[in-house]
């Protein structure tokens, strides 16, 4: 929708934990006019700790104890980041990331919360901790493995005796007692706690139960036993005393990261982040913090996810009103909280204060609050309108067209001096020139090929958009055998405060740099303007030897048809469009989309390359079609690789809105039946940005190719068909 509103606040969370989540669905409940709101997240799917027991038990599956971020921040308006924050810069505003450019921030708020202690020797190398959980379960599954394998008797021990690494022993035990069978018996289990007794927290009457509990299942239990060290096959206790441990998981008390202090924030002795009831940081009162990471300033409590999840609404309500300039409202966490702690299998005891329970129905009461928390989170409400009530949108400023719509001069000037771009000698003129136009002196004896491609934006991220587009460009020239040597942007920024434009095209074109430069690309001018959306194009300009030229068309009778990336970028963007899509999914659709294809040309060229062209919007029939040109192929469903949630969201119908067009192509067509009726036969069509290379090349070359291709790093290469003779149709089979 065409929005005129200038962005005018950035809001940035940093971590996506349970106060932040609640953020992100109640910004989108109710969207504040003028503010963009950024998540950076190292985790792209975020764990809810209360069902992690159950998630090891085996009693959840992966997505029902994760809430997927993508369509949360979809429905939020947000823009995700996927990264790791490193640090902050207080006084020019900007968080730190480990692979993109600075993010900068008018308001910022943390909630990255914690892992345990890893400060003990051997710990890290030797012990899985539980948090963060993205590294905790892959170990967790590998240690599963060993364990199948494994022959003899093995220990499994934790170290932690709260409720959190009681929990876990004893998810622990009952997935491995339930998928060994007879075999079970050579498992045993030690809790290991450095205190005078487990879950220290909570009352005589919740530990006595879970006591006997660990009794009848048979775990060992060594209280006063502080590790002081961790060996293969052990732990060690600082007076020397060793228990026999063949795996160990780590849940002693939490630590904080170190960026905080080192930014300068305010924290207590431990680390963590000092905040006054209103979760404003007490020197910085434009950044907030919540959850594990933060302490409350006279209100002291236990680092557990309940008190994070209590804090997101009050988070949410003065995130808001630091955006509007109001005054805050200080919030005073709960002294006494329900805990429904679980026993492993299907059984849990209730907590809170002096009073305990347990029984089957406790776990299903657990596991109703649970599923409800979940649901929160994916069955989300129809967002309000953008602006507040009392506010009349048509009050935002005019924007003007034509070259009143080009982004000032000094603006461009900043930006452009911020990025420090290379340039080869032969760039006589380039970016930065105070000329109308680039000047290049081409090299002697080579033909020079030019092309340019772009879009609207289909991700929010422009420094990810830049390195998309760019390798989108250049697929152009790889496609022709050739060796790109320069380019030039258009790039269209949505309406905002300059500082902010400025910002939004720094990070556009650092993305996009970062692309050119490692392809030996050099920028050396375009266009800039501001419109109701992100966009960008560039003109990429090569160099061939005649020799070398390859052509679309010019395919022979027997070559053989490889296409070098998986398909599925169109329906699984336009799933994004409507919050449908995975956040692991696109995730590793953009790894694919920015992978360079410069190698892949290559590596068919070696192998006597017939036509070659990379697959974009007219989908992977209609670049079929035009590279056959009057010959006859066959093309198998079931030979052709496709990404991650591609063939789901195409039995689904979530379709590019392309597809239509893309299905005209369907007249060049003769297709079984049954090839027909499949969502496969639907990504045949599907439109495709920054696809992979479709080559022919000859029969008895293509193994040796494909093998090439695959120790090259393009896995999902794949022989998908072959051409036929002049005069026939193409066909397209099961």
């Amino acid at each position: 929708m065409f929005n005129n509103t200038p962005i005018s606040k950035d809001l940035v969370l940093v971590g996506g934990g349970h106060a932040h989540i609640e953020v992100l669905r109640r910004f989108g409940m109710r969207p504040e006019r003028g503010v963009r709101i950024t998540l950076i997240s190292r985790e792209i799917h975020s764990p809810y700790s209360g069902m992690l027991p159950g998630l090891v038990a085996g009693h959840y599956t992966f997505d029902e104890t994760h809430i997927d971020l993508q369509p949360l921040c979809h429905f939020a308006g947000a823009r995700l980041y996927h990264d790791e924050v490193v640090g902050i810069d207080l006084v020019s505003r900007h968080v730190q990331c480990a692979r993109r450019p600075p993010v900068p921030y008018d308001i910022l708020s943390l909630d990255t919360g914690a892992a345990p202690a890893m400060d003990i020797p051997g710990a890290a190398e030797l012990a899985i901790a539980v948090k963060p959980v993205s590294t905790f379960y892959p170990r967790w599954q590998a240690l599963c493995e060993r364990a199948r394998q494994a022959s003899g008797p093995l220990v499994i021990g934790v170290i932690g005796g709260g409720a959190g690494g009681a929990e876990l022993l004893m998810a622990a035990r009952a997935h491995l007692l339930s998928t060994h069978g007879a075999a079970a018996e050579r498992f045993s289990f030690h809790l290991v706690t450095a205190g005078a007794d487990i879950l220290p927290t909570h009352a005589n009457g919740a530990r006595e139960r879970y006591r006997r509990a660990l009794a009848l299942a048979g775990v060992t239990v060594t209280s006063g036993f502080e590790v002081a060290a961790v060996e293969a096959g052990a732990v060690i206790a600082a007076d020397g005393r060793r228990i026999a441990l063949d795996e160990i998981l780590w849940t002693t008390h939490a630590a904080a990261p170190p960026w905080p202090r080192t930014a300068g924030l305010a924290t207590d002795e431990a680390g963590f982040i000092r905040v006054a009831p209103t979760l404003q940081t007490t020197a910085f009162p434009d950044v907030f913090a919540a959850g594990d990471i933060a302490t409350v300033e006279g209100h002291p409590r236990p680092k557990s996810g309940v008190f994070a999840v209590r804090q997101g609404p009050p988070l949410a309500a003065n995130l808001r009103r630091a955006c509007r300039g109001q005054a805050l409202e200080p919030y005073v966490p709960q002294r006494a909280f329900l805990s429904l702690i679980s026993t492993g299998d299907k059984h849990a005891i209730a907590s809170r204060g002096r009073f305990s329970a347990s029984g089957r129905w406790v776990w299903h009461w657990k596991d109703f609050i649970d599923r409800r928390f979940m649901r929160r989170y994916s069955d989300l409400p129809r967002m309000a309108e953008t602006a507040p009530a009392g506010e009349d949108p048509s009050e935002a400023d005019m924007r003007c067209g034509g070259c009143g719509a080009k982004l000032g001069a000094e603006v461009l000037r900043e930006a452009l001096a911020a990025l420090s771009p290379t340039a080869p000698a032969d760039i006589l003129i380039g970016l930065g020139a105070p000329d109308d136009a680039a000047v290049v002196r081409p090299p002697p004896g080579l033909l020079a090929v030019h092309s340019v491609d772009g879009f609207r934006a289909f991700i929010d991220d422009p420094w990810m958009l830049g390195r998309v587009a760019a390798n989108h460009a250049l697929n152009d020239i790889y496609a022709m055998g050739a060796i790109p040597h320069n380019a030039l942007a258009l790039v269209t920024l949505p309406y905002a405060e300059s500082s902010r434009m400025q910002d939004d095209l720094v990070q556009i074109l650092r993305g996009a740099l970062a692309v050119l430069e490692t392809s030996a690309t050099a920028l050396i001018g375009g266009h800039t303007g501001e419109g109701a959306e992100l966009g960008i194009a560039f003109a990429i300009n090569g160099y061939v030897d005649e020799r070398a030229l390859v052509r679309k068309r010019g395919v022979q009778a027997g070559d053989a048809l490889i296409l070098t990336q998986a398909l599925g970028t169109g329906v699984l963007f336009a799933a994004a469009m409507r919050g449908r899509a995975r956040a692991r999914w696109l995730d590793a659709a953009l790894t694919a989309m920015v992978s360079s294809k410069a190698a892949a040309a290559q590596c068919c060229m070696r192998h006597g390359v017939h036509a070659m062209t990379d697959v974009t919007g007219f989908g992977l029939v209609g670049h079929l079609v035009e590279m056959l040109d009057g010959y006859g192929a066959t093309l198998s469903l079931a030979a052709l690789p496709l990404m991650a949630g591609a063939e789901t969201l195409a039995a689904e119908t979530v379709l590019s809105s392309l597809q239509g067009e893309n299905r005209r192509a369907e007249r060049y067509v003769a297709a079984r039946h049954s090839a027909a009726s499949q969502a496969r036969y639907e990504l045949a069509f599907d439109p495709q940005t920054a696809g992979g290379l479709l080559v022919a090349v000859p029969g008895s070359a293509a193994p040796a190719c494909l093998a090439e291709l695959h120790a090259l790093g393009y896995s999902d290469s794949a022989v998908i068909g072959r051409v036929g003779a002049t005069g026939e149709r193409l066909t397209i089979t099961d």
